[in-house]
């Protein structure tokens, strides 16, 4: 990934520049766009919640800035034979509760997973264990369900709990309670857990005994402030330190500031339109679309790879990242962004053509078009809405009739989860890195029993695609693997299981001179990495 250096500012007057003082304070107050659902981390998969379950919780393996994985709590890994895994663990790790952290820990925290976690499943990063070794206090052995090369890539979001204090609240009836109050929120993370008001503040505190040194900050304050005016307006104010998500609108007036650093980034973040593909189940079990008078439909248009085809060739990705984002994104082809592992670079670019996709449509039987609800998150991603309002209008010149229903993430992945959705935008990222997540997790059959498919909403299913994604997990040579991952990929791509929209690029603002700051492709806002200037 290339990250476009600090490169501008927002207008704050010196006055309010001079009431914050935060960083002389020792505390860091940031300004969010969003916050966790729960303080138990394994309850959601959403990257707003696994941001904050970094601060306290630590990881066997972790990703630096550009997604290359590093030592965690594991100091090493190596795979013993095609189906056992062998980690070495960290010694001398503390619990905030100056408790030690063994491999009983780790075996604790990966077979709670499956039980406690959420409608946005945290399953997948456990779904290729079958069952876990301790072979002495500081060394386990990860038996999986076949040869599994991207194990340790998984692991960069499998969080450790103490099981000494998460025992007792590791059902779905008493993890939100125990974790919530903080009787269980004990990690070995940089900061431990103090207080917490759901769409509120998020008040944290240095942990000194922490294994990879003391954070730069006393404590440290997330406020999740949704609305983009009202955060850039606490920045302003000099209530936060510091702000994420900034929108594109607001960062063309920022970059001509001098008061305040703003800090610009890729993310892995791809914008995807989502296509229910469930067949003939019209009119009732496929709500929101409709022929253009609102009578039911006699069959579902999108299982049709015409119509999915004109959907995609009616999106003009360049105004979007132009005008939509304010050139704060790039035009996006596949699943997940250039260079990671199994993008196929031969996939030909997208073509906008609205005049081939009305006549695509018109093949399909459609001439007139038909209309929709399409659903999107207003408040989760930068541009989300405002993406969704675009594709609105796109779509509606090829005669797509839509209604857009922007609204929170946390009514949105709920509803999405549930089926309600036949049509619907959100952001998907490839956290490892690699093409296995995202394509095992979006574009297999769904197939709870072989941990496959947890995030197909669409209900697509193609057994050529499913084979060569199995054949993938499973190959262990690496040159094989990327060659079977491309494959699927431009399979995935040609047959428009998803339509790529848009890569974001993100914006951090900050006061001026104050703060050091490095942007994540996976746009974490992490307070250890953030440092005082000066």
């Amino acid at each position: 990934m290339t990250f476009i250096k600090v490169i501008g500012a927002v207008a704050l007057s010196l006055v309010l520049l001079g009431t914050a003082g935060t960083v002389g304070a020792q505390t860091l107050t940031v300004g969010v766009r969003g916050g966790p659902e729960s303080m138990d981390p394994d309850y959601s998969a959403l990257g707003t919640h696994a941001e904050v379950a970094k601060h306290i919780f630590d990881t066997l393996v972790r990703a630096d800035e550009n997604l290359q994985i590093k030592p965690g709590l594991a100091t090493s890994w190596k795979p013993i034979d095609a189906e056992t895994w062998e980690f070495k663990l960290r010694k001398g790790v503390k619990f905030h509760d100056g408790s030690d952290f063994t491999a009983e820990d780790v075996k604790f925290s990966i077979a709670r997973v499956p039980i406690v976690t959420g409608p946005t499943s945290t399953a997948v990063y456990v779904r290729r264990v079958k069952s876990v070794e301790i072979v002495d206090p500081y060394t386990v052995r990860i038996h999986t369900d076949g040869p599994a090369p991207a194990l340790p890539y998984d692991f960069v979001r499998l969080f450790i709990v103490s099981a000494k204090a998460a025992k007792d609240y590791s059902t779905p009836e008493t993890a939100a309670e125990g974790f919530n109050s903080g009787k269980a929120t004990i990690g070995t993370g940089p900061f431990k857990f103090v207080s917490w008001e759901p769409k509120g503040d998020l008040v944290l505190e240095r942990f000194d005994g922490y294994w990879g040194g003391a954070a730069p900050w006393k404590r440290v304050i997330r406020k999740e402030i949704p609305n983009d005016a009202s955060r850039l307006a606490a920045l302003k104010a000099g209530q936060v330190d510091l702000v994420n998500d900034v929108s594109s609108a607001d960062y063309l007036q920022l970059a001509k500031d001098p008061q305040v650093d703003t800090f610009v980034g890729d993310s892995i973040y791809i914008m995807n339109l989502l296509l229910d593909q469930r067949p003939d189940v019209m009119p009732d079990v496929m709500p929101g679309v409709r022929a253009k008078d609102g009578s039911p439909l006699p069959k579902n248009p999108l299982t049709d790879r015409r119509v999915r085809q004109a959907f995609s060739m009616a999106i003009d990705r360049k105004t979007m990242v132009d005008v939509v984002l304010e050139g704060l994104g790039k035009p996006a082809k596949e699943g997940m962004p250039a260079g990671f592992f199994g993008f196929d670079s031969a996939v030909p670019d997208p073509v906008y053509d609205p005049a081939k996709a009305k006549a695509l449509l018109a093949k399909a039987g459609y001439p007139d078009g038909f209309q929709i609800d399409l659903y999107c998150t207003s408040d989760r991603l930068p541009g989300d809405a405002a993406i969704c309002q675009g594709l609105g209008q796109m779509l509606s010149v090829i005669g797509i009739d839509v209604n857009v229903r922007a609204t929170s993430k946390t009514v949105y992945f709920p509803a999405q989860s549930r089926g309600e959705y036949s049509v619907s935008m959100n952001g998907w990222g490839t956290l490892t890195g690699e093409a296995s997540y995202t394509l095992s997790s979006q574009m297999h059959t769904k197939d709870p029993g072989k941990g496959l498919g947890a995030y197909n909403r669409i209900h697509y299913s193609n057994p050529d695609l499913d084979a060569l994604i199995e054949r993938g997990s499973v190959e262990l040579d690496e040159n094989k693997r990327r060659a079977i991952f491309e494959k699927a990929m431009a399979m995935a791509t040609a047959d428009r299981v998803l339509i790529p929209i848009v890569q974001l690029q993100t914006v951090w603002a900050a006061r001026k001179g104050m703060l050091t700051f490095t942007p994540r492709t996976d746009q974490d806002t992490l307070a250890y990495y953030i440092k005082p200037k000066g």
